[in-house]
């Protein structure tokens, strides 16, 4: 059974985010908000804990591609190669926001990522998530939540969302509704942007 935790986007309880930084550096498997659909995710260093969600997924963890949730931009240095000055401000304009970028990775993406050639970042700009992040000291890996349903793609009532995982994660945080389009996804690991998926972010941006 899941913990079922009520944070608030506004002024998120440290005691609280706390809470669930404990379970996430267990190897625990968190449903939080963003600010666009609630995502599924763990702390990127955990073997274990990334397995569980490729499992879950349905996917080889080497094959798969989630996006690292980052709380600023100090972060990208970790995991992506040299940023160029244009990038750079594509970046710092868009973010945090709506967007998810595919960036050359480094060699110090952790080792479960060390054979993936590019890097998908996230720094939404909802104060939960970031929370999370900045607590836990490394960035959590993220996977949207989709639905089978053929109307609704994303769960968007947190309650509902905990009926249907409370017995595969660790923890649902309830962060209030969540959104239905997911983040638009924007290729830069080439120097020219490249739209992969149009969604909540306006492409104007770039």
């Amino acid at each position: 059974m899941a913990e079922f935790i009520r944070i608030y986007e506004e002024n998120p309880n440290p005691k609280e985010i706390k809470r669930v930084v404990d379970v996430l550096r267990k190897g625990g498997l968190v449903i939080y908000p963003t600010d666009t659909v609630y995502g599924l995710g763990c702390d990127i260093t955990n073997s274990r804990a990334l397995e569980k969600i490729a499992r879950i997924k349905g996917v080889k963890l080497a094959k798969a591609n989630w996006s690292f949730i980052c709380a600023d931009l100090s972060n990208l240095s970790d995991y992506a190669r040299q940023i160029d000055t244009a990038t750079f401000k594509i970046l710092k304009r868009a973010l945090p926001g709506p967007y998810t970028f595919i960036l050359a990775g480094n060699n110090n993406l952790p080792k479960d990522f060390k054979k993936k050639k590019t890097v998908g970042i996230r720094v939404p700009d909802n104060n939960i998530a970031r929370s999370l992040v900045e607590t836990l000291g490394n960035p959590i890996v993220s996977t949207s939540i989709r639905d089978e349903d053929d109307v609704l793609e994303y769960t968007t009532d947190p309650e509902l969302i905990y009926e249907k995982w409370d017995n595969l994660v660790d923890v649902v945080i309830d962060g209030g509704y969540g959104g239905n389009v997911a983040s638009t996804i924007i290729d830069l690991s080439s120097g020219e942007p490249e739209l992969i998926r149009e969604g909540k972010g306006d492409i104007d941006i770039i």
